[in-house]
């Protein structure tokens, strides 16, 4: 006899549940498991595809910009600028190239900085820089660097990703496509020692140094930073030669960027040649890469209109 009345007292249950399901009443409420943020009244029939809401609490993202000098074209950088803001990302790498520099005129220095200074402070997000052969082009520039923002190569670690920012340039020394000091070889096989477990390795530098084919490159340094990466999954970034290109390396991608501002003849993707940066999605186990063009963003002010019955107010 109970078990008659428990089987009666659940399709009571089941026959309300559909009738409030036709009549568009929730029957109960998901919240979603990876953020714990998303509250919604599910019914047994629902407008959408599902509810794993594409956030997971270690995602981030953020944003590469490449070579703004050699050849710089007035205003592009600053665009680019006003796009991140837009776009929003957690912080905003570089790969050098930030000021023209090739002086030895202290003047000269502290007013090209000044200005490229102005424009990362107006970022909403911290901006990590990377030095460029522009930027590092001589010795007394080098030590310019060293005043300004004290190390040359640096690293961190956010939400268990590695990011490690190399210096091409360490020394400057003409004649020499790039050079890692034996201090700075040492310092980054250490580094990615210390880290050797992290979920995934980013490394910023200025010259594609895979691209030089006949140098040694155990003598300038990067064949010990290469080899000390391999057992790891990474993904490496570089500029310099103004002209877009990804490559398939030891089984992990290398990205050579185009410009955001510096001397291009913008013919087009086929040439790899054109304005834009770097938008990446870390998304569980790897990243996500996209480049975003800096004439494919606008704000919401792009098209505005009055409002029609003339009582519009700006929000506040």
């Amino acid at each position: 006899m109970k078990s008659i009345f428990v089987r009666c007292v659940v399709a009571v249950m089941l026959a309300a549940a559909a009738w409030l399901s036709l009549q568009g009443a929730p029957v109960s409420r998901a919240r979603d498991a990876a953020t714990g943020t998303l509250q919604i009244d599910v019914a047994e029939r629902n407008p959408w595809t599902h509810l794993r809401v594409n956030d997971d609490g270690g995602d981030f993202r953020f944003a590469v910009v490449t070579d703004r000098t050699g050849g710089r074209r007035p205003g592009v950088f600053a665009k680019a600028v006003e796009k991140l803001n837009l776009l929003q990302p957690a912080f905003v790498m570089s790969v050098g190239d930030l000021i023209e520099g090739y002086s030895e005129d202290p003047g000269r220095w502290a007013m090209e900085w000044s200005e490229f200074e102005s424009l990362v402070t107006r970022l909403q997000m911290p901006f990590f820089f990377c030095p460029g052969n522009h930027d590092i082009s001589n010795l007394p520039m080098s030590r310019e660097w060293q005043r300004k923002f004290g190390r040359s190569y640096y690293s961190f670690v956010y939400r268990d990703c590695l990011f490690l920012v190399l210096n091409t340039e360490d020394p400057p020394e003409k004649g020499k496509p790039y050079q890692f000091s034996p201090r700075q070889r040492q310092w980054a096989v250490e580094t990615l020692q210390r880290h050797a477990d992290v979920r995934w390795t980013f490394v910023f530098l200025h010259k594609p140094t895979w691209t030089y084919p006949d140098v040694d490159h155990a003598a300038l340094g990067w064949a010990v930073i290469e080899n000390a990466l391999a057992d790891r999954p990474y993904t490496v970034f570089a500029g310099h030669k103004h002209v877009y290109a990804k490559f398939l390396r030891r089984g992990r991608e290398y990205y050579m960027l185009a410009t955001t501002g510096g001397a291009s003849p913008l013919t087009g993707v086929p040439d790899g040649r054109f304005d834009h940066f770097v938008w990446v999605t870390m998304r569980g186990e790897r990243p996500q890469i996209a480049n975003v063009f800096l004439d494919g963003i606008a704000d919401s002010d792009i098209r505005t209109l009055p409002d029609p019955s003339g009582g519009a107010k700006r929000p506040r």
